[in-house]
């Protein structure tokens, strides 16, 4: 190949990437070698399956769960002060935070992230989670039902960052017949 041509996305179809790229500049997906080319079968299959683990978005998932559980669940209440999101009620609001930092990550993140929300969601949740726990006062619960309620929260990242990347992506294409 010459060093002038565009290289074609296996993944998405975007034509304008420079011959040496390794990955996508529309979709971030790795761009593979001409002698590796897949049947139209196997790429459908492949389409939503995530290649590997980024660090630059596994610190951004990071940053926005974190921004997103201080900002909801531990600002908020400062500001409204009808809002009361101590213990057990800061812990159900955590749950659909975390699912909107996955959603958000995958919507915004190049490529197929998956992971990296999950565990970002993971890393926020044990602080959050002890910050909880201390702050109880009158709608106390038990400790295993935090931990609960945090793999709750944890699960639920995995389908926002999932639903996330299928927005992104868009439909799947229709198989050939």
């Amino acid at each position: 190949m010459a060093p002038g041509n565009l290289v074609a996305c296996s993944s998405c179809g975007f034509s304008k990437n420079p011959s040496g790229s390794v990955r996508c500049g529309s979709c971030g997906a790795k761009i593979e070698s001409m002698q590796k080319l897949r049947s139209r079968e196997e790429e459908l299959e492949r389409r939503y399956q995530q290649e590997g683990v980024s660090l630059q978005w596994l610190f951004i998932a990071v940053a926005v769960q974190g921004v997103l559980t201080a900002a909801l669940v531990f600002g908020l209440p400062r500001i409204v002060t009808l809002l009361d999101f101590e213990g057990g009620n800061g812990m159900i609001m955590c749950v659909p935070v975390w699912f909107l930092g996955g959603l958000l990550v995958g919507m915004i993140s190049p490529g197929r992230t998956f992971v990296e929300p999950v565990v970002a969601s993971f890393v926020v949740a044990l602080p959050t989670t002890f910050l909880l726990i201390q702050s109880q006062t009158v709608r106390t619960m038990p400790t295993f039902l935090y931990v609960v309620m945090s793999a709750i929260g944890v699960m639920f990242t995995l389908i926002g960052a999932y639903l996330g990347e299928r927005i992104q992506l868009g439909p799947a294409p229709k198989p050939a017949e």
